[in-house]
């Protein structure tokens, strides 16, 4: 399918998936996850990428706003805390999914308030490593849905 690609953006510690607290994250690697993604976005085209750096982050959201149909976000610990980004997210016309592999509002306070939820199209968290599946899904939904 040619257009313009969703782009599957994960935040910091994403890349210790699989070696990172198990009981919280599972035993799946960010290289397992990428490969979930890339299954449910059949031919839909896929950029997906990590970084534990909030600029890189910024910086892809940029290309996002430019040549992207769609997001989907795990912003991991930078969810809470980073205004940048949520700048940046402010300024992408498309649909956005946050997503999050443990159900934040189970977890300590401090994981509560999101603040990329505040831009974001839809919230899905507590689904486990698979769950990023059914996120690209409801991603490339939205975005059939707003183009016709």
């Amino acid at each position: 399918m040619a257009g313009k690609p969703i782009f599957i953006l994960n935040g910091p510690n994403l890349n210790r998936l699989g070696k990172r607290e198990p009981e919280i994250y599972g035993s799946t690697t960010l290289a397992e996850i990428e490969a979930i993604c890339r299954q449910a976005a059949g031919e839909f085209p896929v950029r997906f990428h990590q970084s534990n750096a909030e600029h890189q982050l910024v910086d892809w959201v940029h290309e996002a706003i430019d040549d992207g149909a769609g997001i989907l976000i795990n912003p991991a610990g930078l969810s809470f805390r980073s205004i940048p980004l949520l700048d940046s997210l402010k300024m992408f016309p498309g649909p956005i999914v946050e997503y999050h592999i443990s159900n934040i509002h189970r977890r300590e306070e401090i994981y509560h308030h999101s603040l990329v939820s505040k831009v974001a199209t839809a919230v899905l968290a507590g689904l486990g490593p698979r769950g990023y599946a059914h996120a690209v899904r409801a991603l490339i939904d939205m975005v059939a849905d707003r183009n016709g």
